[in-house]
C-alpha cells in the first residue's frame, strides 16, 4: 500500500500535467448552473425537454470499463452519476481525465441526460473541468476515520464521509432555529452584548482571560450570555430580550463539558415565576417535537418524556433525603466529611462548593424532567430570596439524564441586596475560589436606577446533545483538540 508521500508525490505531477495541458487545477469560479439534488428531483422533467446541465461537486467514485467511466458527484444536496465515454469526449480529454482525475477532486461536468442500460439516471459528459486538484485521498469509505480524536480534527471528512454526521449538525442547526422562532413569536427581540468582560458575570465558572493593547488592561471571556447585559436593558425599557451566542469556560472535558460552547439567554420584565416555568416547559416540548418529532428520549441510562409532568425537588429536602445531610444546618465539615464517605471529587472547601459538590451527586439519579427549586442563597448571587426565607431564592433549574439543561432567576432587583452578593463572592475569590463570581459595581449602580421586575432563563446546546443521545464534544463541530 502506498504510504501518503508517495501518493502525494503522484497527485502533484498530475496536477502539473493539467497544468501543462493548459487546465488549471484550481480555477477560482465554476459554471455550474444547478445543484446535483435539484437535478436529481427533476430528472425527468429536463431529460424530456433537452436539457444540457452544467454540474460540479466532488467525486467520489470511480469505476472504469474500458473506454467508458462511470463516476458518481457529491455535491452537499445530492449525488449524481456522471458518464465519461472516449466517444463523447475525444480521446485527448478521455486520457487527460483518465490520468489525472482521483476520487475527492472537485470536477465540472457537462452534458446530455441519459438513462443507462441498469436504469440510473446520468449526465453523459460532454465537456469537463477541473475545479480542484486533491493531493491526499480521502479515508477508505467503510473503514473511514476509526479513531474518535482524528474524527474531530478532521471533521470536515467525518461529515464528507458519513451521513449521519452531517444529518446531526443539520439536525442541531434546526434546533436553535426553533428555539429563536419560539422566542421571537412571543415577542422577544434578539440582541447581541459583548464577549469581552472586564468583569464575567450571570454565572459561576473560570473564565478564560486575555489582554486589551489599546486599552491596556486585563479582559475575560464571557461565561454567559450577556445576563448582566440583558438585565441593563430591562432597565432601559426593553420588556423582552434573547441572546444566542458562545461562551467561555476554562474546565476540564467530559461527555458534558467543553470549553466553548452555545447557550441561549432570555429576560422577561413582568413576568412571574410560575408562568416563568411554563414558559420553559412550552419551548422544550416545541423544540422535541419540532427537531426530533417526539418527547420521549433515553440517554446516558436515562428515560424522560417532556411531555409529562415536570416534577418539583425542594434543594434542600432531595439533598438531606439523598445524604442526610441539611445543607442549611451542617457545619462545613459534616458536608465535607459526607463528601469524602461518598467518595465525590471535590475543588475548594468554601461552603459553596461544598453544598454544589453534594449536590451535583444526587442530581445525577434524576432522570427528569423536573425543576430543581429553593437554592440556597449561596449557590444563587444573582436571584431573589424568598419572603419568607431569605437563605432560599427563586431559582430553579431544570434537570434531564442527571444533569443541569438550563437555570432560572427571579432576578434579584434589590440594589443593596445585590451589593451585600457581591461582598460575599468577592471573600470567595479572595480565599482562592476560582469559579466564585466577580463582583460588577456598575452593574449594582443600575439597580439603584431601577430594574423591573424580571424572570431570566437560559439553556445549552447540551441539551441537544441530550436529545440526540451524544456526547457534548460530538455534538461540537470542531471541539477544541491539543496540538499535535
Amino acid at each position: 500500500m502506498a504510504s501518503i508521500e508517495e501518493i502525494r508525490a503522484a497527485r502533484l505531477k498530475k496536477r502539473d500535467l493539467l497544468k501543462k495541458r493548459g487546465m488549471n487545477p484550481h480555477p477560482a469560479s465554476s459554471n455550474r448552473d444547478m445543484p446535483l439534488g435539484e437535478l436529481s428531483q427533476s430528472f425527468d422533467e429536463y431529460i424530456k425537454k433537452n436539457k444540457k446541465p452544467t454540474v460540479a461537486g466532488r467525486l467520489m467514485s470511480l469505476r472504469i470499463q474500458g473506454k467508458i467511466i462511470f463516476t458518481t458527484l457529491y455535491d452537499g444536496s445530492g449525488k449524481f452519476q456522471v458518464v465519461v465515454e472516449e466517444e463523447t469526449l475525444g480521446r485527448d480529454d478521455f486520457d487527460l481525465f483518465q490520468d489525472t482525475v482521483d476520487v475527492g477532486d472537485f470536477l465540472e461536468f457537462k452534458g446530455g441526460l441519459i438513462i443507462t442500460k441498469r436504469g440510473t439516471p446520468s449526465l453523459k459528459a460532454s465537456s469537463w473541468l477541473m475545479l480542484s486538484k486533491t493531493l491526499r485521498p480521502l479515508p477508505e469509505k467503510w473503514h473511514g476515520l476509526q479513531d474518535v480524536e482524528e474524527r474531530y480534527r478532521r471533521r470536515y471528512l467525518d461529515i464528507l464521509m458519513d451521513p449521519e454526521v452531517k444529518e446531526l449538525f443539520l439536525k442541531k442547526a434546526e434546533f436553535w432555529k426553533v428555539s429563536c422562532q419560539f422566542l421571537e413569536e412571543r415577542g422577544f427581540v434578539q440582541v447581541h452584548t459583548p464577549s469581552l468582560e472586564v468583569t464575567t458575570g450571570g454565572a459561576e465558572a473560570q473564565p478564560f482571560k486575555t489582554h486589551h493593547n489599546d486599552s491596556g488592561m486585563d479582559l475575560f471571556l464571557r461565561i454567559s450570555v450577556g445576563e448582566l447585559w440583558q438585565k441593563r436593558l430591562m432597565a432601559a425599557g426593553f420588556n423582552r430580550t434573547y441572546e444566542i451566542g458562545q461562551v467561555y469556560r476554562n474546565e476540564g472535558s467530559s461527555s458534558e463539558h467543553v470549553q466553548e460552547f452555545t447557550n441561549i439567554e432570555f429576560y422577561v420584565a413582568y413576568l412571574d415565576f410560575e408562568s416563568g416555568k411554563k414558559l420553559v416547559k412550552d419551548l422544550y416540548c416545541e423544540v422535541a417535537e419540532k427537531v426530533f418529532g417526539r418527547t420521549t428520549f433515553s440517554t446516558r441510562g436515562h428515560d424522560f418524556n417532556l411531555a409529562d409532568e415536570w416534577k418539583e425537588y425542594d434543594y434542600v429536602s432531595i439533598v438531606e433525603e439523598m445524604t442526610g445531610i441539611n445543607i442549611l444546618n451542617a457545619s462545613d465539615s459534616q458536608i465535607e466529611a459526607k463528601l469524602k464517605e461518598l467518595k465525590v471529587k471535590f475543588e475548594g472547601k468554601n461552603r459553596e462548593r461544598l453544598v454544589d459538590s453534594l449536590w451535583k451527586y444526587c442530581r445525577k439519579r434524576i432522570s427528569g424532567p423536573a425543576f430543581l427549586v429553593n437554592h440556597p442563597r449561596l449557590v444563587a448571587p444573582l436571584s431573589r430570596s424568598h419572603e419568607d426565607d431569605e437563605r432560599l431564592t427563586k431559582t430553579f433549574q431544570v434537570i434531564i439524564a442527571g444533569s443541569e439543561v438550563g437555570r432560572a432567576h427571579s432576578e434579584l432587583n434589590d440594589p443593596l441586596d445585590q451589593a451585600d452578593r457581591f461582598k460575599e463572592q468577592q471573600k470567595l475569590i479572595e480565599e482562592g475560589d476560582k469559579e466564585a463570581m466577580m463582583p460588577d459595581w456598575e452593574y449594582v449602580e443600575m439597580l439603584e436606577y431601577g430594574m423591573p421586575p424580571t424572570f431570566g432563563f437560559g439553556f445549552p446546546e447540551r441539551l441537544f446533545a441530550f436529545m440526540a443521545d451524544k456526547s457534548l464534544r460530538e455534538a461540537t463541530l470542531f471541539p477544541l483538540m491539543k496540538i499535535k
